[in-house]
């Protein structure tokens, strides 16, 4: 049987008092509430996010979903990509930029998304009730919402590797240094 010690080894946090592992789990059962409310057939929590910013912001541009729901560019392309082929998001050339694609809801869209809000408040609400009193259950929701805007770091590197692309780039000076000497050289030296 494994014993518990109550402190950390080597500045190492113990997973009870680990804010990342007990988000992952958290999330972990948010996920688990999602499966029983929607059963699995039903739209993935993803693909419900990816319908409710597109329905929130109409023409948002798949650049738009990525910075709205958190889905990194390469997964949100894909899902949108399966998402068009099952009827739900059509694309079509931003109106404000014509190198970016508009995504908007279809009118299956649209449906699955009307069908899937009442099964998501049902999850919310159950994830919520395992918080007791409604002021720490609010906020919950707000230290959450807290760490969403903050940048993670990742796209916070991003953002500056953007910006030192788009900055005009000096003349590299040429190098001064001393000739190459090849072996040759090296052995008459010797």
């Amino acid at each position: 049987m494994a014993k518990s010690k109550s402190g950390a080894k080597g500045g190492i946090a113990a997973l009870d008092q680990s804010p990342s592992h007990l988000l992952h789990r958290a999330l972990q059962r948010a996920l688990d509430i999602y499966v029983e409310e929607f059963g699995e057939s039903g739209i993935t929590q993803r693909q419900f996010a990816v319908l409710a910013a597109a329905d929130e912001h109409e023409g948002a541009t798949q650049a738009d979903l990525v910075r709205i729901t958190g889905i990194d560019r390469s997964t949100l392309a894909d899902m949108a990509r399966r998402m068009i082929g099952k009827g739900l998001l059509e694309r079509e050339r931003s109106n404000v930029d014509a190198r970016a694609n508009a995504v908007r809801l279809t009118d299956a869209g649209r449906e699955a998304l009307i069908e899937a809000r009442p099964k998501m408040a049902q999850a919310d609400g159950r994830l919520l009730k395992l918080i007791s009193g409604g002021g720490r259950r609010a906020a919950f929701v707000g230290l959450l919402r807290d760490l969403t805007r903050a940048a993670p770091p990742a796209e916070a590197a991003a953002e500056k590797k953007a910006a030192k692309a788009k900055a005009p780039r000096a003349a590299k000076p040429a190098k001064a240094g001393k000739p190459h000497k090849g072996k040759k050289a090296k052995k008459k030296a010797a």
